[in-house]
């Protein structure tokens, strides 16, 4: 082999060599663009999806949300909104405020025991009643029950306030009221089954259709925000005020739970 032929060899080897080194610097150059490009997607990626689940955890609930929205108030209400619920006789001198959420177990109880002597005065033009509905018990377990019952009660009190008294009985009746603890007044199928309990709202699609479309729903948080700021100082339920005097049965505080306890401290009241 001549040494002209071996330089040469040796010149177009190195030249390879080159080539070759060039080629494999390019596609690391790409693989390491590659690379950052993926990590800045996948960045952007958690930073959206983790900006997206923020939104979505700071976002007004449903019921929330209609606590400015524009009320529909049922029929045979007046006042702001709708809220004041005034039944009774025009001939009835005082009204009993009677202080309720749709949820509560003592209330359950109170209507289930008493339940029937309030209609019955209410009936004998004894005194109005007038319903305030609250919300809370919704608070304690993230629950929306007593929201959906309280709008279910105004669909109810739409047809007239002989359903709404009837409706309200059966919702606290020992067959369909929950355990505090079971959130079932949420949902609609359950309400509209109570409702097919009583005459005046058996089939009635009307109803039904206000309860499955929510049309009160905002009439609802309404009615829940006077209950939250009335002036009678009520903070739990069943609560009964007249004359701006809370009614107890003892020293304790306690609301009167049997008819002998509500006729006595009523009586009282309509004495004052």
């Amino acid at each position: 082999m001549s040494k002209r032929n071996s330089a040469a060899a040796k010149t177009a080897a190195r030249e390879r060599l080159r080539a070759e080194r060039e080629r494999q610097a390019k596609r690391a150059k790409v693989k390491r663009q590659l690379v950052v490009a993926g990590s800045v997607v996948a960045v952007l990626a958690i930073a959206g999806g983790i900006g997206y689940a923020v939104v979505q955890n700071n976002k007004p609930s449903y019921w929330e949300g209609l606590k400015d929205a524009k009320v529909t108030a049922p029929a045979n209400t007046t006042g702001t909104k709708g809220t004041t619920v005034v039944i009774g006789k025009a001939s009835a001198k005082k009204t009993l405020k009677e202080y309720e959420d749709p949820r509560c177990p003592v209330c359950a109880q109170f209507e289930q025991t008493v339940g029937s002597t309030v209609v019955k005065d209410v009936d004998d033009g004894k005194y109005k009643i007038q319903y305030i509905g609250g919300t809370f018990i919704d608070n304690h377990d993230n629950g929306v029950g007593s929201k959906n019952a309280l709008s279910a009660l105004g669909a109810a009190l739409n047809v007239s306030p002989t359903a709404f008294l009837e409706y309200k009985s059966a919702l606290y009746s020992t067959k369909y009221h929950p355990e505090e603890t079971t959130d079932k007044f949420k949902d609609d199928s359950y309400l509209i089954k109570v409702a097919n309990t009583v005459s005046a709202l058996k089939n009635n699609t009307t109803f039904q259709t206000a309860v499955k479309k929510g049309t009160y729903d905002a009439w609802a948080m309404a009615m829940s925000k006077t209950f939250d700021n009335n002036k009678d100082g009520v903070t739990g339920t069943p609560s009964f005020v007249m004359n701006g005097k809370t009614l107890t049965a003892d020293s304790s505080g306690n609301p009167p739970m049997s008819v002998a306890d509500f006729t006595r401290v009523v009586d009282a009241a309509l004495k004052g």
